[in-house]
Formats: structure tokens, sequence, C-alpha cells
């Protein structure tokens, strides 16, 4: 299937979705490109208020804006040369607290589980983005941040259940 496609399953039914990836079999190549879609649409969703941010509205009256060539080249750099290797390291460190409890998968699934959920949790990241480019920061923007956190959480438990299972 699409990928859209079990994004959207996803948020139907994680466990079914983690269970059909790992019918396809262990591949590195797409626990990859699942990592880096994800840094890159986490990178795209931080636009907006970079955007915010460069037009001086986030900063105080006597501070200079700075510039938004240099603030999206430090974001881009941290989204896909940082991040994806601090995942690499704490999907890691969770499959081997994991082993401490008999837990039967491995560090290829428990990689999986944390990227997929990542990425299958992206649409409200996308939106939190916008929020907080466009409404800047308040009470909205932070329950949507709440609410991916909590959506990425229930995606990475459920999905890493589905991997020890």
């Amino acid at each position: 299937m699409a990928v859209s496609t079990d994004i959207l399953r996803t948020w139907r039914g994680p466990r079914a979705v983690m269970r059909d990836l790992l019918e396809m079999g262990q591949r590195e190549d797409r626990a990859i490109a699942y990592i880096m879609a994800s840094c890159i649409l986490i990178f795209i969703a931080q636009g907006p208020r970079l955007s915010r941010q460069a037009a001086g509205f986030e900063t105080a009256e006597s501070a200079v804006p700075r510039d938004l060539t240099v603030m999206l080249s430090y974001e881009l750099f941290a989204w896909i040369i940082i991040w994806p290797l601090i995942f690499y390291a704490i999907a890691a460190l969770v499959h081997i607290i994991a082993k401490v409890f008999r837990a039967k998968g491995s560090f290829y699934t428990a990689r999986l589980a944390m990227f997929w959920a990542l990425l299958a949790s992206t649409p409200l990241l996308l939106l939190h983005g916008l929020s907080a480019g466009f409404i800047g920061p308040g009470p909205q923007t932070n329950l949507v941040g709440v609410l991916w956190i909590a959506a990425f959480a229930y995606f990475w438990v459920q999905c890493f259940r589905e991997t020890q299972a």
C-alpha cells in the first residue's frame, strides 16, 4: 500500500499497520526512508514558525531579527543529520531496556516502530507548525503540540507492542 494510505490506517489501528509492515520483511532501507521522510516533514513544519521569528514577531523591540536563511540552514542540518542519529540511539536504548524485560523484538523492529510512529504523527506536527507560524505562541499552539505528543506516544507504544508480540 501507499505510505499515505498506511498513515491514515495508522490513525484507526496502528497495530494492524505495524503487522503489515513487519510482514514485508526486514528492510533497513524502508526504515531509513521512514525516518528521513519524517525529519523532512518536521523541517517543513518549522518553516512558518521560523518565518514569523525572522519577521520580528517573536523578538524583543531592541533585538535585531535573525536572518531566515541562517535559521533554515541550522534547522535543515539538525533535522537531516542530527535528529535521525538521535532517533536511532533512542530506539536502540528502548530495545535494550525491553530486552531486560524479556521482549522478543530486535533492534530493527524497535527502530521500525519508532520511525513509523513518528511518520504517522507528522500530520499533526504540520498543523502545529502552521499554528506556530500563523497564530504564534499561545494555548492553541500548545494544544496542538500536546495532541501531537499524545498521538506520537500512542502510536509508538502500540507499534512497539506489536513488534514484541
